[in-house]
């Protein structure tokens, strides 16, 4: 489950926002002032921002600036001033995209959806319940413990990794990894998910809970 930190000085639009997002599966953390949305990411991890632009005391774009001094998390921010100079402004400050008031509630998650696509696939190093998967270093790790895997089984395993929940067939995996006109079969990555649950389950990670068959279908990694 992704967390979303929605930062807003009027609550109604905090409890709209809410409203939103939690039946889409996102876990909202509420926040009236830039200076509590700061405190919260200096000591908890939040997979994106929302962040509103006209707030007193700290407005967005000072908001914006201190928590990319701190902080890579994506940030998208809303506003009510759709001015192309206000938008470049707060770009250039870091922030990932925009969305203006009064905005669509589809085009809000759609564009919370890319802009976390885009982060998780910039991750190079993704970490679940002990297991650490570490692309720069091509290692991974249980509990401290190094687990040896060829390099396909440890792209496989940073794909489901980087995309918790979702549902991949075999062929998303084929096309993923090794492009549309790689002669891999299905049944290649059969055995590569078979050799992942059992490098994982020697190391004594819990691996059926999490990498699951979804049966006429494919693969997910369920968090």
């Amino acid at each position: 489950m992704y967390t979303i930190l929605l930062v807003d000085d009027e609550k109604r639009m905090l409890d709209l926002l809410e409203l939103y997002l939690s039946p889409k599966g996102f876990q909202c953390v509420k926040c009236e002032t830039g200076f509590v949305a700061i405190q919260y990411l200096e000591n908890t991890k939040a997979d994106l921002v929302l962040l509103d632009i006209m707030m007193p005391e700290m407005d967005g774009w000072e908001t914006c600036q201190r928590i990319r001094e701190m902080s890579d998390v994506p940030i998208i921010m809303v506003t009510a001033r759709d001015e192309t100079m206000d938008i470049v402004k707060g770009l250039k400050l870091g922030a990932d995209d925009y969305i203006t008031k009064p905005f669509n509630e589809s085009e809000l998650l759609a564009r919370i959806e890319a802009v976390l696509r885009r982060s998780v696939g910039k991750q190079s190093r993704i970490e679940f319940q002990g297991l650490v998967w570490d692309e720069d270093q091509h290692t991974v790790q249980y509990k401290n413990h190094a687990i040896c895997f060829t390099p396909k089984e440890f792209a496989v395993l940073g794909l489901f990794m980087k995309n918790l929940n979702r549902v991949f067939s075999r062929e998303q995996i084929i096309v993923s990894l090794w492009g549309y006109n790689a002669n891999t079969e299905e049944r290649t990555i059969d055995s590569h998910v078979k050799n992942i649950r059992e490098k994982l389950r020697q190391a004594g990670f819990p691996i059926d809970r999490f990498l699951q068959t979804v049966w006429g279908v494919g693969y997910k990694w369920e968090a």
